[in-house]
């Protein structure tokens, strides 16, 4: 009876060189190469560049030290810093962290993410989709409005990013270094047309990415955010969750700006029972079943008569499909508050 340790000593010393052990393969060993210079655009002047769908994919972003440079990012990423740069025109798709401008002048930008900070720049006119307060730090003369914007692709972007397109609260700014008697931002005019900022690119690559600027068709809904109320009445609709819930709302939106009332503000967050008990008080028993479904979206109206109006759309259009929509104008403005303080202590706002 042989050793059974020296049988497998001379199988190993007869085994082919051609057959030696390969090193072991590890999952990220296999992970393809990222380099660097594929997510970034720096030491540009007077051109036009971007990046087309699928081609960022998520990953980080720089752009620094460019002048009189139109740039697009066509694509979700993770973060986009902008440094030092003069005198241009820029693009974000959907970032899922920060973009952050540092030591930047006279540019303008469509962008939407979750955190937004501008810090030492001066001179930069912003559409913004925001889930977060945006900040300003040491910066002047810094202008918003809201995020406005269309290609085939840009719905997907915002779910592979993390955000939704309810949750933009674009001109509710915070400023880190306010001085007495000045304001360092304000509202762009409320006509102010987004591809007059941030036209559509011209050259051949770009224009493969079929984008439209028009009102009607942006991913985002153009609320009016902190402007003035042109109305005293106001009007709260809360969607529950199901599978048309967001061709429902955009929907409404939609009727109810071409009755020429206002869309306010919009939301998208999670209610637990007690919260539906504070928010919808009597109301809260035919709306607990609907909750654990997934988030709610809340919609506010502005404009004489946009409770009737309102509750007439509804029940003409969307009659079986389970809203809340404010009783009566008395009622109206309180349903607003109290949803609206829920929602931003449920987002840390």
């Amino acid at each position: 009876m042989g050793c059974v340790f020296s049988k497998r000593r001379k199988a190993e010393e007869s085994r082919p060189e051609s057959e030696e052990e390969q090193p072991k393969q590890y999952s990220w060993d296999q992970r393809e190469k990222v380099d660097p210079k594929d997510y970034m655009f720096s030491g540009l002047k007077d051109e036009t560049v971007g990046r087309l769908p699928g081609k960022v994919a998520g990953q980080q972003f720089l752009i620094q030290d460019c002048e009189n440079c139109n740039i697009y990012i066509f694509d979700h990423s993770a973060t986009i810093t902008i440094d030092d740069c003069t005198n241009c025109i820029i693009f974000l798709g959907p970032v899922k962290g920060s973009v952050f401008f540092r030591n930047c002048r006279d540019c303008k930008c469509t962008l939407a993410c979750q955190q937004f900070r501008v810090r030492d720049c001066r001179k930069l006119e912003v559409f913004l989709c925001c889930a977060t307060q945006p900040i300003i730090e040491s910066s002047t003369n810094i202008k918003f409005g809201c995020f406005q914007w269309y290609y085939p692709e840009l719905a997907f972007q915002f779910k592979d990013a993390g955000l939704s397109i309810f949750n933009n609260t674009w001109s509710n700014i915070h400023d880190f270094t306010p001085v007495s008697g000045e304001l360092n931002w304000s509202l762009l005019p409320e006509d102010a047309a987004v591809q007059d900022y941030v036209p559509v690119p011209t050259t051949e690559e770009l224009k493969a990415v079929r984008v439209s600027t028009e009102a009607n068709k942006s991913i985002v809904p153009i609320s009016r955010g902190q402007r003035q109320k042109s109305s005293d009445e106001s009007c709260l609709v809360v969607l529950f969750a199901g599978d048309y819930t967001i061709a429902n709302a955009r929907k409404l939106i939609d009727e109810m700006v071409g009755k020429h009332f206002f869309l306010v503000q919009t939301k998208e967050v999670s209610m637990k029972p007690e919260d539906a008990q504070r928010v919808f008080r009597e109301k809260a028993p035919d709306f607990l079943p609907l909750l654990n479904k997934g988030p709610v979206i809340a919609l506010e109206f502005n404009g004489d008569g946009a409770v009737e109006g309102c509750q007439h759309i509804v029940n003409e259009i969307f009659n079986g499909t389970k809203m809340f929509v404010s009783e009566n104008k008395e009622k109206a403005s309180g349903d607003v508050d109290s949803f609206y303080n829920f929602a931003d202590i449920q987002m840390g706002i």
